[in-house]
C-alpha cells in the first residue's frame, strides 16, 4: 500500500480516467431526473426517453460537446472525491479497528462500511462546489431544457457567477444531499469491492491480477446503483434549483414523491447504471494499477522517513 498522499493521488488519477470515459451517461442521467420535475406524469413531455435516446439527441443538438459539459468540473471533483475516497478509506479502517480489536488486520463488515461512508462524505463535503457547478452546466441545453437553466460559459465562470451572486452558501448549496448520497455509495463500493474479491478469490480460486479486479469491481458497480440513485435523484435537484424551490432534502425528497410518485426517485436509473458500472470497474480496476506505480515510485524516490509522515 502506498502513503496515504500517495493513495490520495492514485486514487484521483485513476477516477479521472474513468470519468472521461463514462461522462456522457452522467449528463443524459441528469436530464433524466430533472425531467418533469414537480410536474404530474400526464403534463410531462418525454424529450429524452432513455439512456440511448438521450445519447443521441444530445449528439444530433448538441455535437459531442454536449455530451462533454462540464468534464472540466467533473475531473476536479473526481480527483478531490475518490482521492478522500480511496485515499482515507484504509488509514480509517486500520485507525477503527486497532481502536476496537487492537488489531488492524482483522476484516469488519460494519467497521469497513464506516470507513468507507466516512472518507466519501469528506470528499462529498471537499468537492461540493464543483459537483454543483457541473450539474448546472450538464443540465444546460439551448435546445431541449429540462429544469432551471443555467447559461454559464465554463466551470470557472459558474462558480464566479454562483460566488458573487449567492457567495459561500451558495456555492455549498445541497451539500447536505451530496453527503447522504456519497455516503450511501461510498459505505457499499469498497466493502463489496473487496467482499467479492475475497470470495472470488477462496472460491472461484481466482488469482490477483485484472479478471479479479474487473469481476470484483462489477459486482460493487451494481450495489452502489441500487442503494445511491434515490439519494442522487435529489441532490441533482437540489444543485440546480434557483432561489428556493425546495428548503432541504426531506422537502425535495417530500414533494418530488407526492407530485411525481416514489418511482420518480429512479428516474435515470439506467442511464446511472450505465455510468456507474464502467465508472466503478475503470476506478477500481485503475487504481489497483496507480497505487502500484505510486508505491513503486515512492520506494524509488522517497526516504523511509519521509514516507512515515505523509
Amino acid at each position: 500500500m502506498s502513503t496515504t498522499t500517495g493513495a490520495f493521488i492514485a486514487g484521483g488519477i485513476a477516477a479521472c480516467g474513468a470519468v472521461t470515459v463514462t461522462h456522457p451517461f452522467e449528463t443524459v442521467k441528469i436530464r433524466l431526473q430533472l425531467q418533469g420535475e414537480l410536474q404530474s406524469k400526464l403534463e410531462t413531455p418525454r424529450l429524452y426517453r432513455g439512456v440511448f435516446h438521450g445519447v443521441n439527441v444530445i449528439l444530433k443538438n448538441e455535437g459531442p460537446r454536449g455530451l462533454f459539459r462540464g468534464i472540466g468540473a467533473a475531473y476536479v471533483y473526481q480527483m478531490v472525491l475518490n482521492g478522500c475516497r480511496l485515499g482515507f478509506y484504509e488509514p480509517l479502517r486500520k485507525a477503527a479497528t486497532t481502536a476496537i480489536f487492537r488489531d488492524s488486520a482483522v476484516q469488519s463488515l460494519g467497521v469497513n462500511i464506516f470507513s468507507g461512508a466516512t472518507s466519501g462524505i469528506l470528499g462529498a463535503a471537499a468537492g461540493s462546489p464543483f459537483f454543483l457547478v457541473k450539474t448546472r452546466l450538464q443540465s444546460y441545453s439551448p435546445f431541449l431544457p429540462v429544469g432551471t437553466q443555467h447559461g454559464y460559459r465554463n466551470a470557472v465562470d459558474g462558480l464566479r457567477q454562483i460566488g458573487s451572486s449567492e457567495g459561500i452558501r451558495g456555492l455549498y448549496r445541497g451539500v447536505g444531499a451530496a453527503m447522504v448520497r456519497t455516503g450511501f455509495g461510498s459505505s457499499v463500493q469498497l466493502p463489496t469491492y473487496f467482499f467479492a474479491k475475497r470470495r472470488l478469490v477462496r472460491h472461484l480460486g481466482m488469482s490477483e491480477g485484472p479478471a479479479l479486479h474487473l469481476a470484483s469491481s462489477t459486482a460493487s458497480g451494481f450495489v452502489v446503483c441500487c442503494v445511491m440513485h434515490p439519494p442522487d435523484t435529489i441532490m441533482s435537484r437540489m444543485y440546480n434549483q434557483t432561489g428556493n424551490l425546495y428548503s432541504g432534502v426531506f422537502d425535495c425528497l417530500s414533494k418530488t414523491v407526492k407530485t411525481e410518485g416514489l418511482l420518480a426517485l429512479y428516474k435515470g436509473f439506467f442511464a446511472h447504471l450505465a455510468r456507474i458500472l464502467p465508472h466503478t470497474v475503470l476506478t477500481l480496476s485503475l487504481a489497483e494499477q496507480t497505487n502500484k506505480l505510486v508505491k513503486r515510485f515512492e520506494d524509488r524516490m522517497l526516504p523511509q522517513e519521509v514516507k512515515e509522515k505523509i
